[in-house]
């Protein structure tokens, strides 16, 4: 826990640049060993006000919407991966304008617009590379949530739906098929892929391996990562390799910091509700659903310790995630640090019951404290303005 912000307002995020810094290290790393493009996933991480540390590192993106595509050109960098399950008439003009690389999902999406991209490409300096997103239907995902190569999936087309020849324009492939996976997940989907869709591989300029590469975790196999893309390098020396991971760029550089403000017991459940809220302010926490970690609590296994269940402050009655076990008991006024929440966190925060969302605070590696943003009823108000 760190004592030294004791006098910032409860619930807060903190984020550290010293973490943030070492994980874009060991992915530049990466990068330069296994001769591989990494881009960030603006999906898992938005905080703008962090991309000058992280454009020092990497300064392309990928972007499923049109308003990630403007932060990234705002903030990060001009080249631009797009991907959308869907473009529209009214959506994809700008996607053009915006991006260095656009991937279809479907072969029908990639007809109707590769038109306009020709077009494009023929009248501007500013060239636009195409791509087909693919379903290797090799799922390493417990989550189906977060897998996109379940039956009935809506990503990505199967091997039987290409034709032998590929459509004039297409140059690279994608898939995502990975969510906070090892290296070892890549090399079965890597597997799969080159034995459904090996044949047009030589053909193409350039394979996008998505995202879901945890390759800043303890006890990822970074060796065995770059072992694995050197050969694919080997065997298919045409293309160029991208990588575009989320959680592996903020993977444990941030907490969300909250307070006790009561506690209540029901059959037995001792419960302390936070002034934080699972739903609004830690969604990831229901729909995967997971527990983070709590710095003050006593391990799992520590049967001396009291059990308690946290539960948030919005009137949802599956706001709670539990439980953990705690020394002492708990006391109202007691904070909480909850680890880990600075991927896939911020992004997808609500305003559920107009609860005062937390401040994001970052502490630069000087020890300075840098408020990033502070949210008010205006916030709230405007949302419906």
């Amino acid at each position: 826990m760190d004592t030294n912000n004791i006098a910032i307002p409860t619930p807060y995020y903190i984020i550290y640049e010293d973490k943030l810094r070492n994980n874009l290290e060991l992915i530049t790393r990466v990068s330069k060993e296994a001769d591989v493009k990494i881009i960030m996933a603006l999906k898992a991480n938005a905080l703008w006000k962090t991309f000058p540390i992280i454009s020092e590192y990497v300064n392309a993106s990928t972007a499923s919407s049109l308003n990630e595509m403007q932060l990234s050109l705002d903030f990060l960098g001009n080249e631009v991966h797009a991907y959308c399950p869907v473009y529209t008439n009214e959506s994809f003009p700008r996607f053009l304008k915006g991006s260095s690389h656009i991937t279809f999902n479907s072969l029908s999406q990639f007809s109707r617009f590769y038109p306009n991209v020709k077009e494009h490409n023929d009248a501007s300096k500013s060239r636009v590379s195409c791509g087909i997103r693919v379903n290797p239907h090799c799922s390493v995902i417990e989550a189906d949530i977060y897998n996109p190569c379940i039956p009935g999936s809506r990503f990505g087309v199967n091997a039987d739906q290409i034709p032998e020849i590929l459509p004039e324009g297409i140059e690279g492939f994608h898939f995502h098929a990975l969510c906070e996976s090892s290296s070892y997940d890549l090399e079965k989907v890597i597997e799969a892929l080159t034995k459904q869709f090996g044949k047009w591989l030589p053909e193409l300029k350039w394979l996008n391996m998505g995202g879901g590469h945890l390759m800043t975790r303890k006890d990822y196999d970074i060796d065995h990562l770059i072992a694995l893309l050197n050969r694919l390098h080997a065997d298919y020396p045409n293309l160029q390799l991208i990588m575009e991971p989320g959680s592996a760029f903020t993977w444990q550089t941030g907490n969300l910091v909250t307070e006790v403000l009561d506690i209540v017991e029901d059959n037995g459940i001792k419960t302390g509700i936070i002034d934080a809220s699972f739903a609004c302010h830690m969604p990831d926490c229901l729909e995967m659903p997971y527990r983070p970690a709590i710095a003050e609590a006593a391990d799992d296994n520590d049967s001396s310790a009291i059990l308690y269940r946290l539960g948030g402050n919005s009137c949802l009655s599956g706001d709670f995630v539990g439980d953990w076990r705690f020394r002492n008991p708990l006391q109202v006024g007691q904070r909480l640090t909850l680890l880990d929440m600075n991927h896939y966190t911020t992004v997808k925060t609500n305003m559920f019951n107009g609860i005062q969302h937390p401040s994001i605070w970052l502490k630069k590696s000087d020890g300075q404290m840098i408020l990033l943003r502070e949210f008010s009823y205006e916030d709230y108000k405007s949302r419906m303005d």
